[in-house]
């Protein structure tokens, strides 16, 4: 497919981010699925090579290029099926609060390290009794001086055990009506005490990426570390930012369908039955045909919204339409390109296996299908 977006030196960067990946991570990958997290030295290097937040001000670390440069990242990612690199939950999710609501003291204590790769971010929502209703959580953050003392307990959080930088959603003000309105946003650095880093969780998928059980327990941090001029902007800049952030699952989820269905093309071209290659059969060819076909009007759709989200655009309904339709037709292409490489496809030195596990939680985080249906609905008028 000719993708009229990119130009000729978001081609190169592809290149040489594609080299990056295969050099220092795709011989690694196993590995890290056996640790259950990334090595910091391949961080390291990425900032070295300015791979991490390439869009900051060159002031801060980065490069002042556009989106694009790093959409090219999500989809080489995905090309080399490398995702327990965490490269765009720290790059274009966590980092841009602090790019966009932090103090300029804020900006220059921790985004130079995040685009180095000496700061690794996480930023946790979700809580065990909340899930994607994030106006209940629980967590508090009582002001007591000069600081803010934080109490609460968080969970499913990606980068829970590597960060080095965590950025909490808690209540400062728990009485507010309506209850959002109490809601702030608090950087808490690896280290403080009374933050704990309690337990990495063993999942189906992605199991490169480390997640984990965050405790805080009368963690006092500075009352400088609030992002943003003043309490209860938090969920206003959640909502905000998450745009952004179901935008990149989209992009993934796109990106992961081509692969996959690259995998099974080349795999249904070089396996016989019956004395004829798997894509001689019609059943096969027309199957693929129809995958390929929905891959490629979601990539237009996804391409339409990546240039609206550059403007500016309000896209929130949009792009909560692709985060869930994305995620549920990826879902679909996985289970049935599995099927086209029999029992193989249950093995997992078979990278369609590997697949059919990583792929099934896109459709819950980022918000669930359903709570992306509920967005649309109101948007609707419905």
């Amino acid at each position: 497919m000719q993708r009229e977006i990119y130009s000729e030196e978001h081609e190169i960067f592809r290149d040489a981010f594609r080299k990056f990946l295969e050099k220092e991570a795709v011989p690694r990958l196993d590995e890290w699925e056996q640790l259950g997290l990334v090595t910091r030295d391949v961080w390291k290097k990425a900032g070295e090579q300015g791979f991490i937040s390439p869009w900051l001000p060159e002031a801060y670390g980065g490069y002042e290029a556009d989106f694009l440069y790093s959409v090219v990242e999500m989809e080489e990612i995905a090309r080399a099926w490398a995702h327990a690199i965490t490269l765009t939950l720290h790059s274009d999710i966590c980092v841009p609060y602090i790019a966009t609501y932090g103090t300029e003291e804020q900006k220059k204590k921790w985004l130079p390290g995040c685009a180095s790769g000496d700061i690794l971010t996480a930023i946790a929502m979700t809580e065990p009794d909340t899930g994607s209703d994030l106006q209940a959580i629980k967590t508090t953050a009582v002001k007591d001086g000069d600081s803010y003392v934080i109490n609460g307990q968080k969970t499913f959080i990606t980068n829970g055990i590597s960060n080095d930088l965590v950025i909490v959603a808690a209540m400062t003000d728990p009485k507010a009506e309506p209850r959002y309105k109490g809601m702030s946003l608090i950087c808490v650095e690896d280290g403080t005490p009374g933050y704990q880093k309690v337990r990495k969780l063993d999942k189906i998928g992605f199991r490169g990426q480390d997640t984990a059980e965050l405790f805080f327990e009368d963690c006092r941090v500075p009352q400088e570390n609030l992002l943003g001029t003043e309490e209860g902007q938090g969920f206003i800049q959640m909502m905000i930012k998450l745009q952004q952030e179901r935008l990149t699952v989209a992009i993934s989820s796109i990106a992961n369908m081509w692969t996959v269905l690259d995998w099974t093309k080349k795999y249904c071209e070089e396996r016989s039955a019956f004395g004829k290659p798997l894509i001689k059969f019609q059943n096969t060819r027309f199957q693929l045909v129809e995958m390929y076909t929905v891959a490629e009007m979601f990539q237009t759709f996804i391409d339409r919204l990546v240039v609206d989200h550059m403007k500016g655009k309000d896209v929130v309904m949009e792009t909560s339409m692709a985060k869930w339709y994305g995620t549920e037709e990826l879902k679909k292409t996985v289970d049935q390109c599995l099927q086209f490489f029999g029992g193989y496809g249950y093995i997992e030195e078979y990278l369609i296996a590997k697949a059919y596990r990583d792929v099934r939680v896109l459709t819950i985080f980022a918000g669930t299908t359903e709570i992306m249906k509920e967005i649309i609905g109101q948007r609707l008028g419905m």
